[in-house]
């Protein structure tokens, strides 16, 4: 049986936390007079921190030449960075965990990079009663530090490292959202570095039922290099009270129950029934209070290999049934029939650590596309996915779908309560395109787009919200739907990330970021006057 490995998975990025910056250049007014009175460490070519932090990008295929990059440890230095970069006209770039694959950070117009790594501190705000999580921690270091400290997690995703700068902001999942909700249904406040009119920037501390509650709304899945730089998130869950920080956010699962389940031989049939099977399940079981709420498998197939790690919550009754149940129901129809190994458990931190993609840079280049699905793909819509799988000039063990169990707890809140408006699917969908040689990147992109046209033929090349489809994941970023060349729905690019919450991004944009600074291939657009 093969190894099970995190290679497929999308993120993991550099672990940029702690140690000493070498050759860094603090700069203050005396220092120059564009420059904020607030010093803050300031870098440039050649120091070889800006070499490495410039290539913090976790997709290969873009890589930014800026001109400087600022590297503010606390909030008022990160005023003085934006405060800097606008004084001197510069276009400004925020990187976080440095997970967008899009190039809305490592792009040639990007003139500054405010990198945020050093911004990491995870602790209890008691004035607020709840965590406060510097943006630049990456996801792995704020379990351990939430876990360990005060026995509560967060439902975010599964690679360690991606940045809770941009995560959250975006709207947050992963494996334990079907039990416990989005990441966004457990964020409070978030400060955020902001410049009005005039182009001065200042600190703005917005949460759910303070004066500034439009700016928290706004970071609840509005997306990340929108209204300004996120510094830190207060993480409290949006129906907990109190001041006991172990009651503030939810707390996981004590054991983990998992097995890995590897389809061996991957023909057409084979691959719609295995992969239709495994949709199937999770529609019927997405509703909030599902039995089956622990489960959780994050799923990845390709025209050479098929497999899955499921994971629930050990400590249930009746934990073993529930996954012989699903694994059963995998493999129902499907010959050769899939293998799992038997099933083995321990404890939550640990086996979520194993289960999760490590930190570092992508091996390949790459182009990703996505979708929420309401509804199992079709027969027909597997088959035309398996046929360019199997297409042998761009065959490759790191191309395929990646299928990430959702609903549940998810799907328990309305549209409107966050700007994540997607609360009506129970799974989502990515299309994941790798490449190694540079060479061949014009012939993998266009592969991908036409793959995914054809598999949404009938819905104009995009997965159009309607009784199958609910849009896409602005997390998982793709210019391509605001172009009228690859989408020829009618229907808006905007409407797909946002649904009905775009217009209201909008005027927030328009209220915080009135010079429209913060912005890329896919921001969220000023409102026409």
């Amino acid at each position: 049986m093969p190894k099970l490995t995190r290679r497929h998975l999308l993120f993991g990025a550099a672990a940029l936390a702690g140690g000493a910056l070498p050759n860094l250049r603090p700069f203050g007014a005396s220092a120059d007079p564009l420059v904020a009175s607030t010093a803050v460490t300031e870098l440039s070519p050649p120091d070889p921190e800006f070499v490495r932090l410039v290539q913090r990008g976790y997709n290969p295929r873009f890589l930014a030449q800026p001109e400087t990059i600022f590297v503010p440890v606390n909030t008022e230095e990160t005023v003085a960075a934006v405060e800097t970069a606008v004084m001197r006209g510069l276009r400004i770039a925020v990187r976080s965990g440095g997970h967008c694959v899009e190039n809305f950070v490592d792009n040639a117009s990007t003139q500054a990079i405010i990198d945020l790594s050093r911004l990491t501190a995870v602790e209890f705000d008691a004035e607020n009663n709840a965590f406060s999580v510097g943006a630049g921690a990456d996801l792995g270091a704020v379990y351990e530090q939430l876990y360990r400290g005060w026995g509560v997690s967060l439902p975010g995703g599964s690679c360690l490292g991606v940045g809770m700068g941009g995560h959250a902001a975006g709207g947050g999942f992963g494996p334990l959202s079907r039990a416990f909700g989005s990441v966004v249904d457990h964020l409070y406040g978030v400060e955020v570095v902001v410049v009005d009119a005039d182009g001065r920037a200042s600190s703005v501390l917005a949460t759910r039922d303070g004066r500034n509650s439009d700016l928290w709304w706004a970071h609840t899945g509005g997306g990340g290099g929108n209204f300004g730089v996120v510094t830190r998130y207060l993480l409290r869950t949006h129906d907990a009270d109190g001041s006991d920080p172990t009651l503030a956010l939810p707390t996981p699962p004590a054991n983990l129950l998992s097995t890995q389940v590897v389809l061996p031989v991957v023909s057409e049939d084979a691959f719609v029934r295995f992969v239709g099977n495994f949709q199937r399940f999770f529609e019927r079981n997405s509703e909030p209070g599902s039995r089956f709420a622990s489960l959780y498998a994050q799923f990845f197939a390709s025209a050479h290999l098929c497999q899955l790690t499921p994971r629930l919550d050990a400590d249930l009754p009746n934990s073993r049934a529930l996954l012989d149940e699903f694994v059963a129901a995998l493999g129902e129809g499907v010959w050769p029939p899939p293998v799992a190994v038997p099933a083995s458990q321990g404890p939550f931190l640990d086996v979520s650590t194993q289960l999760s993609a490590p930190r570092g840079r992508a091996p390949f280049s790459g182009k990703y596309k996505s979708a929420n699905l309401r509804r199992a793909h079709t027969d027909e819509q597997l088959r035309t996915l398996h046929r360019y799988l199997s297409d042998p000039r761009f065959q490759s063990l790191d191309s395929g779908i990646e299928l990430f169990p959702a609903g549940g707890a998810i799907n328990d809140r309305p549209a409107d309560a966050t700007a994540m408006p997607t609360r009506n699917s129970f799974m989502k969908a990515v299309f994941v395109t790798a490449w190694r040689n540079p060479a061949d990147e014009a012939a993998h992109v266009e592969w991908s787009r036409n793959m995914y046209r054809d598999i949404y033929a009938d819905t104009g090349g995009v997965p159009v919200p309607n009784d199958a489809n609910a849009g896409a994941y602005i997390n998982y970023p793709d210019s391509d739907l605001k172009d009228p060349a690859w989408n020829t729905s009618g229907v808006s690019w905007s409407t797909l990330y946002y649904g009905d919450n775009y217009s209201r991004l909008q005027e927030i944009k328009a209220a915080w970021d009135p010079g429209n600074l913060f912005r890329h291939d896919l921001s969220i657009e000023l409102p026409r006057t």
